[in-house]
């Protein structure tokens, strides 16, 4: 029952073990209620057992559960203690004793995954040991890709779920693009009136023949979107949404043409994309348009409150593949740059960023796009998720700036998992489990100094060829759970881990899965309901570049 991931820092194995029965108490102590509320609930559901509150610290002796705080630990470590005197989290705080709890739910075996007892007459014993265990890195995170195929609201919860079993703690939430704008804002309601469905969706990469000529579409209304941060609060998982500006926005422009370049296009006849890859319209780089999105954000600002979590004062505001295009050839943008003393495009750019960085700053909010918010000049408070490969994060890093690591060669759980006939809609390169687990975040060119603007790495799910949370599971897990070892534990050089230690360990953790319900690719391939024969991807060959 040791076989833990992600792994902890020290694991010292006893020779006996704690049974849970019918008389075993849990008792939260002060500051963990939160933790001992969400323990009691998943056991109370997986075993059966009552898992009544303790009185004092003193419940945990011989077969109960205590938790407390230990302000002589860090804010996320934790130690875990099952001996004769019972089992025993503590934490530097209470996302550490739940950190803590989730380990502790793993020691109890797969079945402590189910959501109902599978058998009455089972044992439930937790082995004598003592970990001490803490995060590499502050920011472990997962992007979700909601605009181009919506997930509902249950998915977004359950993969919130998925994300605190696996110790990740930033859920990044890609709520528009062109193909979809996916929260209620009640200043505009034809963001989602108009902007949250497609009539009609690509099937596949978009060289593909192949369309669904079902109209696709839906969105989360502002009370839902207060349900997933409050979800994810309670599992110590800081929400950060994405609005992104000022490419991938023909969602937005359907939805108000006045906010494109209508001195270019004509606008007005421009409809929720329902295809893939780059596209042309972008907004127009006008003062309008600021005003606009400042009534985006001050709503946005409300849903997702700072205090939410420690990467809560996040925004994400993308700024990336925005073409310049219809710039150039726009009267309004070319004297926009005029009037503002601008060299180029790439300086327009680098403006309306800058202009979104104060705003969010004077708000107390910290700005973060896309790595091309580098292109023109970086305004001075934003942080970079580097994406296109590693040498964003390190121009970011050297100039001062706060980083996340999640190069897509690497980390972009959307690429195939191996190169055979059967892998569903191939995209980019492979990028196996093995190749997960060997991923480093720290580019090894940064000095110990600019080593510490990295706040940590992200994986990200871009959803173009997944329609439904089978193919989001599939592609995502289990390649999840090693890219979860890299951001938690302290592991060797890429080429010095164990990655034979990993997969006996994931022999173990495949069983999580399957009692969590979760659609993974299994070792030897996909099963024949998770092919997807003749729809055409668009695969790399060879390594994809390490820079």
């Amino acid at each position: 029952m040791t076989e833990l991931i992600p792994a902890p820092r020290s694991v010292v194995v006893g020779s006996g073990e704690v049974r849970l029965t019918a008389h075993s108490q849990l008792h939260a102590g002060d500051g963990t209620e939160g933790a001992g509320h969400w323990l009691r609930t998943v056991l109370r559901q997986a075993t059966g057992l009552p898992l009544h509150e303790g009185r004092g610290p003193g419940a945990a002796a011989g077969d109960g559960i205590g938790l407390a705080l230990d302000p002589g630990l860090g804010p996320e470590e934790y130690r875990l203690v099952s001996d004769r005197g019972g089992v025993r989290v503590s934490g530097g705080s209470a996302a550490g004793v739940f950190q803590g709890a989730q380990t502790l739910r793993q020691l109890l075996g797969p079945d402590a995954f189910r959501r109902a007892p599978v058998r009455r007459d089972r044992v439930w014993a937790v082995p004598h040991v003592t970990i001490e265990d803490a995060p590499r890195f502050r920011w472990r995170g997962l992007m979700l890709d909601v605009a181009r195929h919506f997930m509902p609201k249950d998915g977004v919860l359950r993969s919130i779920d998925l994300m605190a079993a696996h110790k990740l703690n930033v859920l990044h939430l890609h709520l528009t693009d062109d193909q979809g704008w996916r929260i209620e804002i009640q200043r505009y309601p034809k963001l989602t009136e108009v902007g949250s469905w497609r009539a009609r969706t690509k099937v596949g990469h978009r060289a593909s023949p192949l369309w669904d000529d079902k109209p696709h579409g839906g969105y989360y209304t502002q009370d839902d979107i207060r349900e997933i941060v409050a979800y994810a609060a309670e599992r110590h998982i800081s929400v950060v949404p994405e609005i992104d500006v000022p490419g991938h926005s023909q969602a937005a422009i359907a939805a108000y043409p006045e906010l494109g370049n209508s001195d270019v296009v004509d606008t007005a006849s421009l409809t929720v994309w329902d295809t893939w890859g780059i596209n042309p319209n972008v907004l127009a780089p006008t003062d309008d348009t600021l005003r606009f999105y400042e009534g985006v954000l001050e709503e946005v600002l409300d849903l997702f409150p700072a205090d939410a979590g420690p990467f809560s004062p996040y925004v994400h505001i993308g700024g990336d593949e925005c073409p310049k295009e219809q710039w150039r050839a726009s009267d309004t943008a070319q004297k926009q740059i005029g009037n503002l003393g601008l060299a180029d495009e790439d300086a327009l750019q680098a403006w309306f960023i800058g202009h979104f960085d104060s705003w969010l700053a004077a708000r107390g909010r910290r700005l973060i796009g896309w790595d091309e918010i580098l292109e023109g000049g970086l305004a001075p408070g934003a942080a970079v998720s580097s994406w296109r490969g590693y040498a964003g994060g390190v121009t970011a890093a050297r100039a001062g700036h706060d980083v996340v690591m999640c190069p897509e060669q690497q980390v972009y759980l959307d690429h195939r998992q191996d190169a055979g006939p059967d892998e569903p809609v191939p995209i980019g390169y492979v990028r196996t489990l093995e190749d997960v687990y060997r991923f480093e975040p720290v580019p090894a060119e940064l000095t110990p100094e600019e080593s510490a603007r990295v706040l940590g790495t992200q994986a990200n799910v871009w959803t173009e060829v997944m329609e439904d949370q089978g193919r989001v599971d599939y592609q995502t897990f289990p390649r999840l759970a090693a890219f979860a070892e890299v951001a938690w534990s302290d592991l060797p050089a890429p080429a010095d881990r164990d990655f034979a230690g990993f997969e006996r360990r994931m022999a173990a953790h495949y069983r999580r899965l399957d009692a969590l319900g979760v659609g993974y690719r299994p070792p030897t391939g996909p099963l024949p309901w998770q092919r997807r024969p003749g729809v055409l991807g668009r695969p790399i060959d060879g390594p994809p570049p390490n820079r």
